[in-house]
């Protein structure tokens, strides 16, 4: 069996629009993830860049469940011993909370130049603004699993 490579001509790009607010960090950055690399399309290869762009509005107000905002510690390292750095989730939600979303993605698309390239297609803002009308997003609702 041959492996699928979809022609460059055939890869239609898509803008969508997801608001944040209420929306829990790992589901909503699951699905992110699964629009950047294009799973959603039948078209969809492995080995290639096939997703769509995504606008995240209303990024600080994301939620965090199980006291993860007091407990969850995002780690960063300069380089040189010692240099270690850590700061808690409810820091990072009041000072760059599109950060908080786009480590979530980083962590779920794949290694290397192709996760790069879908990262480049995420655009992540605080409010409710942001400024890509020219390109008629489309809204993407997520429903979420009753709990």
């Amino acid at each position: 069996m041959k492996t699928y490579s979809p022609k460059p001509a055939h890869i239609v790009r898509r803008w969508y629009v997801i608001d944040a607010s209420g929306q829990v960090l790992g589901r909503l950055a699951s699905e992110v993830a699964a629009i950047l690399r294009g799973k959603h399309k039948p078209i969809f290869a492995p080995h290639m860049d096939t997703g769509d762009n995504v606008i995240v509005v209303n990024a600080a107000k994301i939620e965090l469940t199980g006291g993860k905002e007091a407990k969850k510690i995002s780690y960063r390292h300069s380089g040189y011993p010692g240099g270690i750095k850590g700061t808690r989730y409810d820091t990072l939600l009041a000072t760059k909370p599109e950060w908080v979303i786009e480590k979530a993605v980083r962590g779920m698309l794949p290694k290397g130049t192709l996760g790069r390239a879908m990262l480049n297609k995420l655009k992540v803002y605080a409010g409710p603004d942001h400024p890509h009308q020219a390109q008629a997003p489309v809204p993407y609702e997520i429903t979420q699993v009753a709990q």
